[in-house]
């Protein structure tokens, strides 16, 4: 395994290693004054020598310049007219309707053997903490009520074997297995410890530890509504980590695109890590995203009903290039339009998290997002020294990068098989453990039945199912040697 952090080099003078600061470190003060922030020193003559130190460091940790240009720059575009959108014609997406068997299995066999080949590296952010599923763990050690009792970190790494597998085997039917896809989980500050423990106690879920990459996406300060810092206690800055599109600065600061360049990766699936039914370096749509020959790629479904909660993507004006809008910045009357010719929403195809980039878009994109330095203002309750203040945290998403894109293609997916996420307790209305589980729990129904198998069950079919281990199958391939004239009892896992 190898460990590498996103860091910021200090920014200023040392402080003083006894600790003995009688006033602010002058030289500290002025490059403060210059960005309009002194007033993180407001309540310096409070603190004991110890806080003070602790002070000092905190702000000298600060890329002051690089967070000034990006709360300017942030705040800027703030007040800047919403661009004109057009939705993205059908003809622009590949459907599940019109893709036909040919194309499936050309897609899988080039994936497969670009995997085989070494070119395919998984990219996982996973800096999000389970918060809203009521656990004070991350979310991706979160376990969803499987019959195996597998976490979501388990799932996923057991479908990298099995791809790993197959992928081996396409080059050489009797292969046990020697290819190896590499896997960069992105953390934060704040689940980093816990995500690398909780993979060194389960032993990487099977996969080999060197090649297995964590690495940190970076924090920035909150700031109040006229863009000066928030300060969480008299000595410490309220700093949050940046979004998940914080991704591209982490993997360029912490040197991974290098990395990546001279383990021969060409290409990187990339996700979120809350969805149950994720296929993880999907041999399909790595296949289909070589076949077009484009830069980046995005698996989509369509949006269930016009409120639904998940952002669209669309055309930047007449011809213009893909983005992706948040639903809460999507005009209501927008998105209830409907096309007439097919009678579906216009803005119809929801961004899912589930992304295919090219190494030299990665390298060209890390270095675009970092010299515009507009990030989202999320207006949010923070912490501070004088209670809840109301500010702002600074975010960019992984989809900020689609406008930078040379060429984009939409590749779209039965909900009901990729997606189901998992982001709320259970109780709540939508998108919840209980949820996500009857997804898995059903879809590996359809598959075991289709293979010849039988079930049965105690409780009403429809609130249960059987789970197919990823270490048997990953998208219900080669079950008929398990499951043909077997029975079943649900909820139960089926594996080797």
């Amino acid at each position: 395994m190898r460990e590498l952090a996103t860091s910021q080099l200090p920014d200023g003078n040392a402080a003083a290693a006894d600790g003995g600061l009688s006033s602010p470190p002058q030289a500290l003060l002025e490059r403060l004054k210059d960005y309009g922030q002194e007033d993180a020193f407001a309540l310096w003559d409070e603190l004991s020598p110890e806080h003070r130190l602790l002070l000092v460091k905190d702000i000298e940790s600060l890329d002051l310049p690089r967070i000034d240009r990006i709360i300017r720059c942030s705040f800027k575009s703030q007040g800047l007219p919403v661009a004109a959108i057009e939705p993205v014609p059908e003809s622009s997406v590949s459907t599940v309707e019109e893709r036909t068997l040919e194309d499936r299995e050309k897609w899988w066999k080039m994936g497969l053997k670009a995997i085989s080949d070494g070119k395919l590296a998984v990219l996982l952010l996973s800096g999000g903490q389970g918060t809203r599923l009521g656990s004070s763990d991350p979310k991706g050690c979160f376990n969803i009520g499987l019959p195996s009792g597998k976490s979501l970190f388990q799932l996923q790494a057991e479908r990298i074997s099995c791809v790993q597998r197959l992928a081996a085997q396409s080059v050489n039917e009797d292969s046990k297995g020697s290819t190896l896809i590499h896997w960069y989980i992105m953390t934060s500050p704040f689940t980093d410890v816990t995500i690398r423990k909780f993979f060194e106690s389960h032993k990487y879920f099977g996969l080999e530890a060197d090649q297995v990459t964590f690495f940190q996406q970076g924090t920035i300060p909150c700031v109040s509504k006229d863009g000066r810092f928030v300060m969480e206690t008299p000595y410490q800055v309220a700093k949050a980590p940046d979004g998940n599109g914080g991704v591209y600065s982490a993997l360029k600061y912490s040197r991974l695109l290098e990395d990546m360049a001279t383990r021969g990766v060409r290409y990187l699936d990339c996700y979120g890590v809350d969805n149950a039914l994720v296929r993880v370096a999907d041999p399909t749509f790595l296949g289909y995203f070589i076949d077009k020959g484009v830069a980046t790629a995005a698996k989509v479904v369509r949006k269930a009903y016009p409120q639904e909660k998940v952002g669209v993507f669309v055309r930047q004006g007449k011809g213009g290039p893909l983005s992706v809008v948040e639903y809460s910045e999507l005009d209501p009357s927008l998105a209830s339009t409907i096309n007439q010719q097919t009678g579906r929403l216009r803005y119809c195809w929801s961004n899912v998290c589930l992304h295919m980039f090219t190494l030299d878009f990665l390298n060209q994109v890390a270095n675009s997002l970092e010299k515009d330095s507009i990030y989202h203002l999320a207006e949010k309750k923070i912490p501070s020294v004088h209670g809840q203040a109301v500010g702002y945290k600074l975010e960019q998403f992984i989809f900020d990068a689609i406008p930078y894109s040379p060429s984009t293609a939409l590749f779209e997916v039965v909900r009901d098989e990729e997606f189901a996420p998992v982001k709320n307790a259970n109780g709540s209305n939508f998108d919840t453990p209980d949820s996500a589980r009857l997804l898995v729990l059903r879809l590996h129904t359809r598959w075991v039945v289709a293979a010849g198998g039988f079930l049965t069950h105690s409780v009403p079919l429809y609130a249960t199912g059987v789970e197919v281990s990823p270490v048997c199958s990953y998208a219900g391939e080669n079950l008929e040697p398990i499951c043909r004239g077997r029975t079943f009892h649900a909820p139960c896992e089926i594996t080797f």
